[in-house]
């Protein structure tokens, strides 16, 4: 007995193992690009990728750069075909091409530039034919053309190697040069020559296409016409007995070893093979299994550990890094997937167009073989016992091996299940209601159709009590009993949205964690047995809000795999026992599944299948996980945007003198501001699933933070004022992963009549202005105070003239007339001298003025070079108003004319304010309220407060005039 047990262990174990193998079931997702897509010629002969994820490809039209979204072509100055590329540590691209060799670097707006290499050679070794590959040795770059070999070493010097018969193919392994020829075989470069190695003769005539070197020093050998072989040291021993013919007969033209130890091997007309280190075949594809093209010329692993193949027309993109399998009709399996099955060691796929199978252990049977008698739309395939039962449009089928036979006959066998008090029975759900089958000598044998019940019943899980519960997609829940003798539905109780359900939409029943649930469409319920009601399920709570679940299944380490209408993931189970939903990485797949009857089945511990529009989705949980690889975003291309595109920037800055991703401060442009409308272009270099790549940017100084999330690559800025900016952008992959943020900086100047040169002389015009202002009003003030003093001593010496020639008058009236005269005289000085202080006063008044404005512009200016010269002008302001003493000249002539008036009333009233005396002056000169408001620079309200503070300090009564007061005194 436990011999038995262990058997069967090893047996599981087997088949788990083959299950697991990469692509027996399958293929990877394959993504072709045309020449139409990349837009250069049909071949490719090398491909490489630098730090930051671009894809370069040696085409015949030069050399093409994938971004992650887009292609561009780089052509040498040649414009021959380009035969190889090599990308070294500082980012220079080394380009083989016919006639020619040199690199491609970035100029100072980061455009790629072509510089040949091949023009500084001897003159005799110039007119080469073809450069075939580029290798570093060291610090030494070797290139390789068909004639020489020409070492460049780091001093500048260069070394030729002439071999006596022309190379054919050249190879790079464990920091050693191989080189084939025809007439001697393999060579190995040593210093400066080519030494044989032992047993050369063995290849002589045989085209090398691949050495990779092995531990204990062997060799790994590939060859055109002859197969692959392992060299000892001395001998060439065959790789693979049982593949050797396949090999001979495909033609190889590359080979590669991938990162995981296995072989790529890519053939003339054969396609490429995925090989084991032992060389078995784990996958082939080729025209008619996932390639569009049968050559390969070139093989390249990325950092995804993708393969990417160089055809000869065109380039393919194989997703080997990915932990899915697309099961479709390139490998026998036509339709749309809905249903699948393991048993033992015989996959079941069940379609539209039918039943297919495929036994896992025979790897020889590369297609899915079609079962007979299964044509038409295939529901479920379930085991029953020993028994695999196939739901069909036709019925219900028994499967043996490898074909079907029919115990119902009844259409739309939707599902099978195993009745638990009765287990010798079966229900069969179907369009219309249950039916009843038994199991009778080793076969199921129809009995009949349940009465009592005839919903379509295509969802059914038994409860621990045997009770049936079936979900409909709109109509709710039943729970059925059936009657003693299984003829007929005893009781059915429905249960809608009164029962505790949100609606009667969206419902379906799943036995997960040893218990049946039902999802909803928001959320998922259990039944409660003590109220009859449905309620919420507690360890769900949180994973699905608003989102139905319309498929679910159990692994055996419980990870809960899951499709809503929204999303596609797993609830995965850590070694803590809690569970985390992880739905990344099944992104890839909204767009691929099956939207009719959506289904996810588990084939074994790590593998689970998924219905798809085309056929089947493999996913292997225990390959690499997607989501760790880190990926970059770049900005592409700065440029102006107006009549013309002016380029700013074309993807690359140069850093202490390599390639680098981050801009230096020598790369920040200063841009004049009629152009102040930028372009920015970007990409994000993780290629898988680039259509579903998101972007969001932001633009420091003019936004106030990230935009939303969007798949438009380029960014539009218009009008921009002037000051610095910092473009910032980053990228979310299919897989939800955020890159690193790339910027750019730059600065937009201020237009001609906002720079600094244009405020300095705005300051000097004001200042010239001020300055001319003053002068022309002071000069006008001093010529008429000069001529009204002038005017008004020809009056005077006039009047005395007059007194003088009044002949003897009496006494009395000549002093009558004197005091009358100078009355008048005295009246119209003091008019006189008022119009003049008032002119003063105006003037102080205005220089104050502007002087104020002055300084509000100085103090609001940013630019210190208009505060200085702002400052000088204020400074010449107050120097002017300090020095003027109108006021005192007013008051020393009012005292003159008045009987030294001021200094009677300060003596008498010493407690009056100098705003006082002046009203006191201005009242004996019998000014009007008006005049004095004007000379006081207050309002007419003012002078009437004044008036009466006057009044209470010289304690007048009521009835005392006050001008009258002032004039009599």
């Amino acid at each position: 007995m436990k011999r038995s047990i262990l058997l069967v262990v090893a047996l599981c174990s087997l088949w788990l193992d083959l299950l697991a193998q990469d692509y027996n079931l399958g293929l990877p997702f394959v993504r072709y690009y045309s020449t139409r897509e990349y837009g250069g010629g049909i071949q490719n002969w090398s491909i490489a990728q630098n730090k930051y994820g671009l894809i370069y490809v040696a085409n015949n039209f030069g050399v093409l750069e994938f971004d992650g979204s887009s292609w561009k072509i780089h052509t040498p100055l040649t414009g021959t075909k380009v035969r190889h590329v090599f990308i070294d540590t500082d980012g220079k691209i080394y380009v083989a091409s016919q006639g020619d060799f040199g690199y491609l670097f970035p100029d100072d707006q980061g455009k790629l530039v072509y510089t040949s290499l091949a023009d500084s050679l001897p003159r005799q070794y110039r007119n080469f034919d073809e450069t075939w590959r580029i290798f570093k040795d060291g610090d030494r770059l070797l290139f390789c053309t068909f004639r020489q070999i020409f070492i460049y070493n780091s001093s500048g010097e260069i070394e030729v190697v002439d071999p006596e018969y022309a190379p054919e193919n050249f190879f790079y392994s464990n920091h050693q040069l191989y080189v084939n020829q025809l007439e001697e075989g393999l060579a190995y470069l040593s210093g400066n020559e080519l030494k044989q190695i032992n047993n050369s003769s063995f290849l002589k005539g045989k085209t090398v296409t691949g050495v990779i070197n092995l531990p204990n020093n062997e060799l790994w050998i590939s060859t055109l016409h002859h197969g692959v072989y392992v060299y000892n040291g001395t001998d060439f021993l065959v790789w693979n007995r049982a593949n050797h013919d396949t090999f001979i007969h495909s033609s190889i033209n590359c080979a590669l070893r991938l990162r995981n130890g296995n072989y790529a091997i890519g053939t003339q007309s054969n396609g490429v093979f995925i090989l084991s280190p032992d060389g078995e075949i784990l996958l082939h594809l080729n025209k008619t299994r996932g390639l569009n093209n049968r050559t390969v010329l070139s093989l390249f692993e990325d950092a995804q550990h993708n393969l990417w193949l160089g055809h000869n027309n065109g380039l393919s993109f194989i997703e080997l890094g990915m932990p899915f399998t697309y099961i479709n009709e390139q490998v026998g399996l036509p339709g749309t997937g809905y249903d699948g099955f393991l048993d033992n060691e015989r996959l079941y796929l069940g379609t539209n167009n039918g039943l297919y199978f495929k036994d896992i252990t025979d790897r020889t049977s590369q297609n899915f073989q079609f079962v007979k008698n299964t044509e038409g739309q295939v529901y479920a395939i379930n085991k029953i016992k020993k028994h695999l039962l196939l739901g069909h449009h036709h019925g219900a089928f028994q499967l043996n091996h490898s074909e079907a036979h029919q115990f119902s006959d009844i259409l739309g066998a939707w599902t099978f299940l195993r009745l638990k008090d009765h287990p010798e029975y079966l229900i069969e759900g179907t369009y219309k209601g249950l039916l009843l089958h038994k199991e009778v000598d080793g076969n199921i044998v129809f009995q009949h159709k349940i009465k009592g019940f005839s919903e379509s019943s295509r969802v059914m899980e038994q409860d621990e009590n045997g009770q049936i519960w079936m979900t409909h997609g709109y109509k709710g829940v039943y729970r059925l009993e059936l009657s003693e003798d299984l003829d007929s539905v005893k009781s059915v109780r429905y249960y809608g949205e009164g029962s505790g359900l949100p609606s009667n939409l969206l419902i379906n029943v799943f036995r997960v964690r040893n218990r049946l649930i039902f999802t909803t469409q928001n959320k998922i319920y259990r039944y409660n047995n003590a109220t009859d009601t449905f309620v919420l399920d507690e360890f769900f709570k949180g994973f699905f809000d608003n989102d139905p679940v319309i498929a679910m299944a159990e692994d055996p380490f419980q990870n809960i795999y899951y499709i809503t209408l929204n999303d596609i993931g797993v609830l995965q189970k850590n070694a803590s026992g809690e569970f985390q939903k992880r739905s990344s990485m099944f992104n890839k797949l909204k767009d691929m599944l099956n939207d009719d009857l959506q289904n996810v089945s588990i084939l074994s511990a790590n593998q689970v299948l998924y219905g798809a529009k085309e056929g089947f989705i493999l996913y292997q949980a225990d390959k690499v996980d997607v989501e760790e690889p880190t990926f970059h975003t770049l900005i592409r291309e700065v440029s102006i945007k107006g009549d013309s595109t002016i380029q700013l920037f074309s993807g690359f800055y140069i850093e202490n003198g390599q390639i680098s991703s981050r801009q230096p401060k020598s790369y920040v442009k200063e841009i004049p501001y009629q152009h102040n409308s930028i372009q920015f272009s970007f990409s994000a270099s993780f290629i898988d699933g680039f259509e579903k790549t998101e972007y969001q940017y932001w633009l420091e100084n003019a936004e106030k933070g990230w935009s939303n999330w969007s798949p438009k690559k380029d960014k539009e800025y218009t009008n921009l004022p002037e000051g610095k900016y910092i473009f910032h952008v980053r990228a979310k992959n299919i897989y939800d992963r955020v890159s690193e943020q790339a910027s750019y900086e730059f600065v937009i100047q201020a237009p001609w009549y906002r720079t600094n040169m244009a405020y300095t002389g705005y300051g000097s015009l004001v200042f010239v202005s001020l300055f001319v202002s003053f002068y022309l009003f002071d000069k006008k003030h001093k010529k008429e105070r000069k001529l009204l003093t002038i005017k008004q001593k020809r009056e005077l010496n006039a009047k005395e003239y007059e007194i003088e020639s009044i002949t003897r008058k009496s006494e009395e009236e000549i002093q009558r007339l004197k005091t009358e005269k100078l009355q008048n005289e005295i009246e119209n000085k003091n008019k006189q001298l008022a119009t003049s202080t008032m002119h003063l006063i105006n003037k102080n008044g205005f220089i104050s003025s502007i002087k104020g404005n002055l300084g509000s512009i100085s103090k609001r200016s940013k630019n210190q070079e208009v505060k200085k010269e702002l400052k000088k002008i204020i400074y010449t302001i107050d120097k002017n108003i300090s020095q003027d003493d109108d006021w005192e000249h007013f008051a020393f002539h009012f005292d003159q004319v008045h009987g030294d008036f001021t200094n009677r009333f300060k003596a008498q009233y010493p407690d009056l304010s100098p705003q006082e005396m002046k009203l006191s002056a201005y009242l004996r000169m019998n000014l009007s309220t008006k005049e004095i408001a004007h000379l006081l620079n207050i309002s007419v309200r003012g002078v009437e407060i004044a008036r009466y503070r006057l009044r209470k300090k010289l304690a007048l009564e009521r009835s005392v005039n006050l001008q009258e007061f002032i004039l009599k005194f």
